[in-house]
């Protein structure tokens, strides 16, 4: 089979997943010591994520919380993307995936230590694009317990076969 006909046969498998909800992540806890570990990686050493006391007492939240791009770089876990199982699945007749960016992300609510997060995954959009397709999908990460969510994305990846 070609390339053109798998970049088609693969459109016509996404068509009816448009606009909906395809995943649903499990709750992953975001404690003290991820919390730190990031801060280490990044060099973000602002006391509002790492030090406990202080924003116990300074803090609006009454807590540490952890940093938004922490919960950012969670989501090939949260969304499960990273299982081996998962390429096979959700991408027949293709080869390889690559992360192509993000169109729009937003904090609406902090994840405070100790909180439980998890992602929900609905693909916005699919189209042609040279040698391959691109998928859009709206990411939500929810905060247990929150009304807000932690993070709203839209995330842009690319497939080729």
């Amino acid at each position: 089979m070609n390339k053109q006909n798998q970049i088609g046969d693969f459109l016509k498998f996404l068509e009816p997943q448009i606009g909906q909800e395809i995943h649903i992540g499990p709750w992953l806890e975001i404690d003290q010591q991820r919390i730190n570990q990031f801060a280490d990686v990044t060099g973000d050493q602002q006391w509002i994520h790492i030090d406990p006391e202080r924003a116990k007492k300074e803090s609006p939240y009454g807590t540490t919380v952890a940093h938004g791009y922490l919960t950012l770089s969670l989501l090939p876990y949260l969304t499960e993307s990273n299982h081996p199982d998962f390429f096979q699945k959700n991408y027949p007749g293709m080869k390889y995936r690559v992360n192509y960016g993000l169109n729009r992300v937003r904090f609406p609510a902090p994840v405070k230590a100790g909180s439980n997060i998890r992602a929900r995954t609905t693909i916005q959009s699919a189209e042609e694009v040279k040698n391959g397709v691109q998928i859009c999908y709206v990411i939500t990460v929810d905060i247990e317990g929150e009304e807000k969510p932690a993070c709203s994305v839209e995330f842009l990846a690319r497939l080729y076969p």
